[in-house]
């Protein structure tokens, strides 16, 4: 993900508009050392869609425990704290959707819940997934959520 495609810098800019994650030291950021550590927990977790461009689209689903997912709805950690506390090789039992972030182009077509989908079910096949937790950001993306754990059946829990 780390080519000089326009979409890149499109990206970027649409996530630091949302998330304001350079501006909070406590949110996930995908430095390099972070992404050594989310690549470790599981293949799935960090993927993109893209086209000549660049990304259309970019996900980060991270498996991890409902004992950690729980903590971080109370605010016993930081979403930071999540990949902190979350040990590649373990079993999993719930999973964080991080981040779905879609180009304006790319919106309304189905295909950010298709790829959150696939990468969920492909997690879903190692391990025993109950969970899936959220921090929405928009209402684009509470809905999102809702639809994604409607249709992986599972529960959703929301910050």
């Amino acid at each position: 993900m780390s080519n000089n495609k326009p979409n890149n810098a499109r990206m970027i800019a649409l996530i630091d508009g949302v998330f304001a994650t350079r501006n909070d030291p406590d949110q996930i950021q995908v430095t390099p050392k972070q992404l050594k550590k989310i690549e470790a927990i599981h293949e799935s977790t960090l993927t993109e869609l893209a086209d000549e461009n660049g990304p259309l689209i970019w996900i980060l689903v991270i498996p991890t425990t409902n004992e950690i997912m729980n903590n971080f709805l109370l605010s016993k950690i930081s979403e930071k704290g999540i990949l902190d506390y979350t040990v590649p090789g373990e079993m999993y039992d719930a999973i964080y959707l991080c981040s779905a972030t879609t180009l304006p182009e790319a919106r309304g077509k189905g295909k950010t819940k298709a790829l959150c989908l696939a990468n969920i079910e492909k997690i879903k096949q190692q391990h025993s997934i109950e969970n899936l937790f959220v921090w929405p950001f928009t209402r684009e993306g509470e809905a999102l959520a809702k639809s994604i754990a409607n249709a992986s059946s599972l529960k959703l829990l929301l910050k």
